[in-house]
Formats: C-alpha cells, structure tokens, sequence
C-alpha cells in the first residue's frame, strides 16, 4: 500500500498527475496510525467527524476519530478528526474542495477572502478572526492551524 510523502501532502496538487491514492478501511489506517504523532484538525458531532471521516478514507488519507492525547477516553458529545501532521494540507485540500462543490450546487459563487489584520495575525480561514492563536487553534472558532 503506498503511502503519501511529506513532501506531496506539503503541494496536493503535485500528486495531480499522480495515480490517486487507494481509499483506505477504517481498520488499515488504525494499523498505519498507531503509535504514530496525530494532532488534532477538526472537531465535531460524531456523526459528523464519522462521515468527515469515511470522506477522507474514500480519498486515501489516513485519519482516526477520537480524543486528543491529554484529554483522557472521552471527548464528551463531540469528537476529533486526528491525523498525521504532514497530512493536514490534503486535509485542507479535500475540505476546500468539497466545500466548493457545495457552493456550486447551490449555484453561489466561491468568495476570496482578502488577508486583512493588524499585520501581526492573520484571519482564520473558518471565522475571519485576526488574533493570537491558542494551543495553535483560533481563539475564536476553534479550528486547528499549527
């Protein structure tokens, strides 16, 4: 089974002309990942980091849905999409790309985000906040950016 290099996570595009990455089981990532680093890159319901989940295993991207290390066994009602960190710009990739889909679905047109901020702090790419991030999350909506 092949695995993606750090360095064609770092550009999705540069695995274009590459063969797809075969859709993974649930059961193979949990082999691939364990004992490994994972961060944590979203959270969520359950359902919903299940399906985000299946989306990502359908596309070959190893992920787990759990607790972050340090947060004990539970994670009360929502949970996390953990993943290796290198792979967190297919992630992103695959996020951005469905979220385009849905746009053009619904016949609306993608919006470009201009950078605005004090300079010091860029805007989160999910709530447009500009401030310190927290724990490498933005302090305001969460979202996992380091």
């Amino acid at each position: 089974m092949s695995r993606t290099t750090a360095a064609q996570a770092e550009d999705p595009a540069s695995t274009a002309d590459a063969e797809p990455p075969a859709p993974l089981t649930a059961a193979q990532a949990e082999d691939m990942l364990d004992g490994l680093p994972l961060v944590p890159a979203m959270a969520g319901s359950i359902p919903e980091m299940k399906a985000l989940r299946d989306r990502c295993l359908a596309e070959g991207i190893p992920v787990l849905v759990g607790c972050p290390s340090g947060a004990g066994k539970r994670c009360g009602p929502r949970t996390h999409l953990l993943i290796e960190e290198h792979e967190l710009p297919r992630l992103a990739h695959l996020v951005r790309s469905d979220w385009g889909d849905s746009l053009a679905r619904e016949g609306l047109a993608p919006v470009e985000l201009a950078a605005v901020g004090d300079g010091e702090h860029l805007p989160c790419p999910a709530c447009g906040t500009a401030a310190p991030l927290v724990d490498g999350a933005c302090s305001d909506c969460g979202l996992q950016l380091e």
